[in-house]
């Protein structure tokens, strides 16, 4: 029985593969006779020895090391299970399918701004896509001293170069800073091609970048919330639909949705009816003044107004109690 005979065969896979994990490498086993490939859905495997790339295989399936791996290997074809020890040789599993990476802004970013010398500072979340997209570049760039790469290594890349992209895209396709989610598509497509022209130095690709949201600070929030309740009060129809259309997205059964729409209505004739009262109060108030100002046409006298002509015959009265030319009685 020869040396391999009575041992038990060994398998090269991917342990413990998860959908974050970008590449892994099979190392320091000697692969043996009677040794099993195993290759799944969504993997690549690459045979290396001593740091070259010796066969790539990209079909899933289970596979015999010594009948269907070694011949197709440029420099181990030769090679035969029958010396006193295995093969020794490295497998890196590559993940082929895109994978989602979670982004944010750790500090908040100051964006020149017009009318604001030390900018708006801001903050951006979003996802992308990431694919490994050469293989030579990144086994030479970093499979070549990393046991594996996952989500974590491409944030970190990411991260370092993203403060930068995002102020030179919010400057050229920002056209409204107090609103930059309308351009966030153009901010972060332009984000994406700069972003795959320095990630695929290291053998990745970026298919996607979008933008889910910006964050301003409270302060330009609540002059953003204040100036949206000024416009609103100006068109109490508009308040109304709106009203109507959040009550339905949100779910509120017919019940909420009169609840609410009485309580405005309440709200609204509570503040007519304080206007009438104040207008109201105010006519009150003029009439009750001209009432008490004396007429132009009398003087007062003791208790009594004295008119100053004489109602029958129009003679001046100077004051008297009787008209001197027709002695008619004044009061």
């Amino acid at each position: 029985m020869g040396l391999f005979g009575n041992q038990l065969a060994n398998v090269i896979e991917w342990e413990q593969y998860n959908d974050e994990m970008l590449f892994w490498k099979w190392s320091n086993k000697e692969i043996k006779k009677g040794s099993k490939l195993i290759i799944r859905l969504g993997q690549d495997a690459i045979f290396l020895f001593n740091g070259k790339v010796e066969g790539v295989f990209e079909d899933e399936g289970s596979y015999d090391i010594a009948s269907q791996i070694v011949p197709f290997l440029s420099t181990l074809k030769g090679f035969k299970f029958g010396f006193n020890s295995g093969m020794r040789a490295e497998v890196l599993f590559i993940n082929t399918k895109e994978v989602t990476v979670k982004w944010g802004t750790k500090n908040a970013i100051n964006i020149p701004a017009p009318g604001l010398p030390g900018g708006i500072p801001i903050r951006a979340f979003g996802t992308m896509a990431c694919k490994i997209d050469n293989y030579n570049v990144l086994i030479d760039k970093i499979a070549g001293i990393k046991q594996q790469f996952s989500i974590d290594d491409v944030k970190e890349r990411v991260i370092s170069m993203l403060d930068q992209l995002l102020m030179k895209w919010i400057a050229r396709e920002g056209k409204d800073m107090f609103n930059l989610q309308i351009n966030s598509f153009e901010i972060g497509n332009g984000i994406r091609e700069d972003m795959d022209f320095e990630m695929r130095k290291i053998g990745l690709s970026i298919p996607s970048f979008s933008i889910s949201s910006f964050s301003y600070p409270e302060e330009i929030k609540r002059m953003q919330e204040k100036a949206a309740g000024q416009s609103m009060v100006g068109d109490v129809n508009k308040y109304t639909q709106m009203a109507m259309a959040d009550s339905m997205e949100n779910g509120e059964g017919a019940g909420n949705m009169a609840g609410n729409m009485a309580g405005m209505q309440m709200g609204m004739m509570m503040g007519q009816q304080m206007a009438n009262q104040m207008n109201q109060m105010n006519n009150q108030s003029n009439q009750t003044q001209n009432n008490q100002q004396p007429s132009e046409n009398a003087q007062s006298t003791g208790n009594s107004t004295v008119p100053k002509f004489c109602p029958e015959c129009g003679t001046k009265t100077n004051g008297s109690k009787f008209c001197p030319e027709c002695g008619t009685k004044l009061y």
